[in-house]
């Protein structure tokens, strides 16, 4: 079967059969242990776990272990649980208990594989479990998917609203620690109690570490067309660990947003975005009015000219970018004079 995206595990757990297989692969730990828990929680029976779950690490389990441990049926309950993390790390022989498994599980069964595969890898092994088991990637988020994430997270697992500002703010201030962030939410949701939502104020007051100029923040005052501000405030992201390259890139994103809204609509941007990124169309539509595709091609052209200049002049990162904004500002004076 093909692999389904995150957002559907739960459909298919609450749809539960007898016996299977689920397989989750890719980068990001945090996202694939969830997903474990996910499915413990809807196939276990707590009364019975003690004598139904079964937790092993690729690695330290050796085929006959784990044929022996998937072989046995589940006791006073429904199903038996057996998880294998790690998965990279079994030995041949193990894989082919797992891939057997997969191919026909018994009825009471449900073996959980979780691994991080190799970059590298050729292993056929994976594919016959992405074909076999319901399958999920989980890959690292970035960081412009993290407070997506941290939004989305809120509402469904907490019931709050965590304003755009203050979920970059945690971002900015964390990274895309998916672990310390839910740790923070927790907190959050828990100061702003009854109101149900969290703002920049709460982040700040519950003693988040808050930037003193959010990376978000500047590369809205590019689709703005705020460049006073954004050259202002510029030696403040330099600073705090930005480099040119880093910005460039930054504007390039948004400005591609905003040519998308330019060329087909509110429609062609959502297509586009990922799916923690979803929430950014209702911002760029709005100041996409502010620009013409003619506008934005060029705009685009200058990004170009000062990637190159990074990478191949003398100017330094503050010199260069501010030559940017200061070009970028000429084509907004430009479009104000006609």
């Amino acid at each position: 079967m093909p692999p389904i995206r995150p957002g559907q595990l739960d459909r298919t757990l609450r749809d539960r059969v007898a016996g299977g297989a689920f397989f989750f692969y890719g980068d990001e730990d945090f996202l694939r242990e969830q997903a474990v828990d996910q499915v413990v929680a809807a196939y276990l029976d707590p009364a019975t776990r003690d004598f139904n779950f079964d937790q092993l690490r690729g690695g330290d389990v050796t085929a006959d272990d784990l044929a022996s441990i998937v072989a046995t049926p589940p006791m006073m309950a429904e199903h038996r649980v057996v998880v294998v993390r790690d998965a990279q790390g079994l030995s041949v022989k193990a894989r082919e208990v797992v891939e057997a498994v997969s191919k026909a599980p018994d009825p009471g069964l449900i073996l959980v594989v979780s691994a991080s595969i190799p970059s590298a890898s050729k292993a056929k092994f994976y594919d016959e479990l992405k074909k076999r088991a319901v399958s999920v990637e989980y890959g690292q988020l970035s960081q412009d998917d993290a407070p997506g994430w941290v939004m989305e997270t809120a509402r469904e697992e907490l019931g709050v609203e965590v304003d755009p500002e203050a979920a970059r703010a945690l971002v900015g201030g964390i990274g895309v620690d998916l672990g310390h962030l839910g740790s923070e939410l927790r907190k959050l949701a828990a100061y702003a109690q009854d109101r149900k939502r969290v703002t920049l104020d709460d982040v700040r007051a519950v003693g988040g570490i808050v930037p003193r100029q959010d990376r978000w923040a500047w590369f809205d005052m590019i689709s703005e067309r705020r460049f006073r501000e954004a050259l202002e405030t510029l030696p403040i992201l330099l600073e705090s660990g930005e480099n040119g390259v880093g910005l460039v890139i930054g504007m390039g994103g948004q400005l591609l947003k905003v040519a998308l809204v330019c060329a087909g609509g509110q429609q062609a941007l959502e297509r586009e975005l990922k799916p923690f990124q979803k929430w950014m169309a209702r911002r760029i539509v709005p100041v996409a009015r502010k620009w013409t595709l003619p506008e934005v091609d060029q705009a685009l052209a200058e990004l170009l000219r000062t990637d190159r200049l990074l990478k191949s002049a003398s100017l330094n990162d503050r010199q260069a970018i501010e030559e940017l904004l200061l070009r970028l500002w000429a084509i907004g004076r430009t479009q104000a004079a006609a």
